[in-house]
């Protein structure tokens, strides 16, 4: 992990689900998987995110339930430490700093307070060299404890978590590297080695893949390269051990897993096909097939109810009763390569890329979610390795996202290369792009780089394509010519060439005005309203990798960067070079939103970060190894909520947030302190006061009291009164459905809460009655006058019938009580 002053360079979304294996806890409520820098809590029936385990600093390497208690969970990570946490309420509990990175991490309960763990021997995150360790866990009541006791276990072994495993209750852990499978036992303190053969007599490849062990019986498992899964049976000696070969897999076994009562076992590879074995009698097999892409883990839960898939293409599929796959977790596709630019979706805000074979992929980063795959080639994809088939290499949005562009290419040896250039209208119905025009053919040869003019007020909407056959070509949008029925279609408007040369980039000013085109090392700048060549600007002799206009006050600027490793920046006012400095510029971008521009430069095996402005020679951030190879795809994303940073070197992440591609695949991103303490702050979970009672509205509403402690005489939740604007109201309304207590239970409690037990009420009563009669007895006496006045039918009319001891007793009653209550609804 990289860091610089504030700011950190961190996974933040698209992170991959699939590098560990997932895990499913005791009641199958929830699946756990290692994300990034973080443990992503999800929920096996509605597929959503529940918490977001944050605390580390470094790759999270390993997820491992604790074995003594269901409800609290391992991770383990790269920063050297291992955290334990309470996953259902995503709490963080303690901190067990290890000193050395972590690779993977196992614990069985026949070892209490012992976990183990994979480090490299040399305490150096480049060594090839790893040991199995035990780590003793010390008792204390701090948050943050050091582990101070380790001991080596197995040296040798290898990085990858399925290649080690505890077998029948954790008497031994076996772990196979390479062409050796060693099986250490821990009452005799005894390790044995057995080792196969590079190649057999039919020529397939022996190496280990991965292990599994039998949890009630001396049972390993071992898959080959070959597609072999060996059992191996009798290895407590050295000489008399077998092994029974089982065959299926066409290619290399990723994963094998038994389940929890050693019934079956499972195992997935290559062909996206999970095979149920039965135990002892291998001949019967079941198949769940189809299920997209390779399988690279395998999970069950304790209970065994369900089963759930790890996949090549970053998606964990949840299986219910081993036949039925009942969710899906898609995550950021991962492929080997991204042919398109990193694009933002202006409709959406979501981030677009290659994805599936022939499709677009449309990703939330604020959600960390999928949205939905577009299909581009709208074809069959035929998985057979060196078949060429059609691939999108080009996308681009206009600057509303009504119109998008893309490019898709096939290049067989036998034949020329094909093309076609689509365009896609957004359909207000459907919420999705609608296939518009396709333009087969729209040049002679490969497409260079193509984009939208950007401009908002633009009357018309405009789309520019370079290629290699020497012209850059203008599609045009023009409304309807023949019926009514026949929506708008797209045109070719203009074709341009200079000399000869080839065009390699262009791009529009922010206001449209002008386009430039390069054409190797001359840079051409044209006006779309005329199409007419304005000026050239030229440079020592080298082609131009990036052209990029400066945006809001520096529109004037034009740069540049060249395959003789240097920037030039040109002014428009003046046609005349303002600077130029050398730097080798991988990728140059601009932010949409300000004036800034990014330029990741790479160097000495690494890429640096450059942040500046054009019209000031100091960079405003500068950031040094932000991680090892080049940076080819990177992107200014508009954030939801400005950040409001006062230190200058953090104030160009305010209003966007800038995300690139390793050469691993790995979506980075920079982040504040600032940031990551606002995201800490909302995942903790609310501390409650025990002298309040404690309702399910209390713990909903509870924390937006507000209260007046002098005049305050009740606690219970009757008394709130919470306005309908309040911050309560929008977090109960805001609060996703699945992680809400259902509507009867809510009212049920609620109503509860406001009831009077029946027993009190009368006990208090009585004891009302008894004294309010005592008192009754002492004041008649008073008020019975000496000498009564007799009453004549001639002074008042009809005589008043005499009230009775009871009813004067009511009355008394009545007027003793406060009714300042019904003041308000006066």
């Amino acid at each position: 992990m990289v860091g610089h002053g504030d700011i950190r360079v961190v996974h933040r979304g698209g992170s991959k689900i699939n590098s560990r294996q997932p895990v499913i806890t005791q009641d199958s409520r929830f699946l756990l998987c290692a994300s990034g820098e973080c443990v992503k809590v999800f929920s096996t029936s509605t597929e959503e995110c529940v918490h977001d385990l944050r605390g580390h600093t470094d790759a999270v390497t390993g997820v491992l339930l604790k074995p003594s208690n269901h409800l609290q969970v391992y991770s383990c990570s790269a920063d050297g430490t291992v955290r334990l946490w309470d996953f259902t309420e995503g709490i963080h509990i303690k901190t067990y700093v290890i000193g050395y990175p972590v690779y993977s991490i196992y614990a069985s309960a026949h070892h209490e307070g012992v976990i183990f763990v994979v480090t490299p021997m040399l305490n150096d995150k480049r060594s090839e060299v790893f040991q199995l360790v035990a780590v003793h866990l010390p008792q204390s009541g701090d948050q943050l404890v050091e582990a101070l006791e380790l001991s080596a276990v197995l040296s040798d072994v290898s990085s990858n978590p399925s290649a080690i495993g505890f077998g029948k209750g954790g008497e031994f852990i076996a772990s196979a590297k390479g062409l050796h499978l060693e099986v250490f036992f821990f009452k005799k303190q005894k390790s044995y080695r057995f080792s196969l053969k590079e190649d057999n007599k039919k020529g397939g490849k022996n190496t280990f893949m991965c292990v599994a062990c039998h949890q009630k019986e001396d049972c390993i498992a071992t898959g080959h390269e070959d597609g072999k899964i060996r059992l191996w049976r009798n290895f407590n000696h050295k000489k008399e051990y077998t092994y029974s070969t089982l065959h299926w897999h066409h290619s290399a076994v990723s994963s094998l897993c038994f389940t929890p009562e050693g019934t079956n076992l499972l195992s997935g590879g290559l062909e996206s096909v999970l095979v149920q074995w039965r135990y002892n009698q291998e001949s019967q097999r079941d198949f769940l097939p189809r299920l997209g892409s390779a399988i690279t883990h395998i999970a069950v839960s304790p209970d065994g109810a369900l089963f759930c898939t790890s996949h090549s293409d970053n998606k964990i599929t949840i299986i219910q009763s081993s036949v039925k796959v009942s969710a899906v977790i898609q995550g950021l596709v991962k492929g080997e390569s991204v042919r398109t630019d990193l694009m933002v979706d202006p409709r959406s805000k979501s981030l677009v890329l290659n994805g599936k074979p022939g499709q677009l992929q449309f990703y939330s980063l604020q959600r960390d979610k999928l949205l939905y795959n577009l299909d581009i080639v709208q074809q069959e994809y035929i998985h057979e390795s060196g078949l060429e088939q059609f691939e999108v290499v080009k996308a681009a949005f206009d600057a509303s996202g009504s119109w998008m562009a893309t490019v898709e290419e096939r290049n067989q040896k036998a034949a020329e290369l094909e093309l076609n250039l689509k365009l896609w209208a957004f359909d207000e119905q459907t919420q999705s792009f609608v296939l518009n025009t396709t333009i087969s053919t729209p040049h002679e040869a490969r497409i260079t780089d193509m984009c939208f003019c950007q401009a908002a007020d633009s009357q018309t909407t405009m789309l520019v394509s370079t290629s290699k056959d020497g012209h850059f070509k203008a599609w045009q949008l023009s409304a309807a010519a023949h019926t009514e029925d026949e929506g708008p279609s797209w045109s070719c408007d203009f074709v341009g060439a200079y000399h000869g040369l080839v065009p390699e980039r262009c791009c529009f000013s922010a206001d449209g005005s002008l386009l430039a085109v390069s054409f190797q090392e001359v840079v051409t700048v044209w006006s779309p309203a005329s199409w007419e060549l304005l000026t050239t600007l030229s440079q020592p002799p080298q082609a131009i990798r990036d052209l990029c206009f400066g945006r809001l006050s520096c529109s004037k600027y034009l740069l540049g960067t060249t395959a003789s490793k240097l920037l030039c920046c040109w002014n428009l006012l003046t046609c005349s070079l303002e600077w130029s400095t050398t730097m080798d510029v991988s990728l140059l971008l601009a932010d949409p939103l300000t004036e800034n521009m990014a330029a990741f430069c790479f160097q000495a095996g690494g890429t640096d970060l450059f942040v500046f402005k054009p019209s000031e020679p100091r960079p405003l951030f500068s950031h040094k190894a932000v991680c090892s190879g080049k940076v080819t795809r990177a992107i200014f994303s508009p954030r939801e909520e400005m950040l409001e940073s006062c230190e200058e070197s953090s104030q160009w992440l305010n209003r966007s947030q800038l995300h690139f591609l390793t050469q691993y695949m790995d979506l980075m991103t920079f982040t504040t302190k600032a940031e990551e303490d606002r995201l800490l702050a909302s995942s903790r979970q609310l501390v409650v006061d025990d002298s309040v009672a404690m309702t399910p509205f209390y713990l909903l509403l509870g924390k937006h009291r507000q209260q007046d402690t002098e005049d305050a005489v009740s606690s219970s939740l009757s008394s709130d009164t919470v306005p309908q604007s309040s911050a309560a109201i929008k977090q109960l309304l805001q609060t996703p459905a699945h992680v809400m207590p259902s509507t009867s239970y809510l009212c049920s409690m609620f109503v509860q809460s406001l009831l009077i037990s029946v027993t009190d009420t009368r006990e208090e009563n009585k004891h009302a009655e008894e004294k309010m009669d005592s008192e009754e007895e002492d004041s008649e006496e008073e008020m019975e006058p000496s000498n009564p006045r007799p009453q004549h039918a001639s002074e008042g009319g009809p005589e008043a019938p005499a009230l009775t001891k009871a009813q004067l007793r009511e009355l008394r009653r009545v007027r003793k009580q406060d009714h300042s209550w019904s003041a308000g609804f006066l």
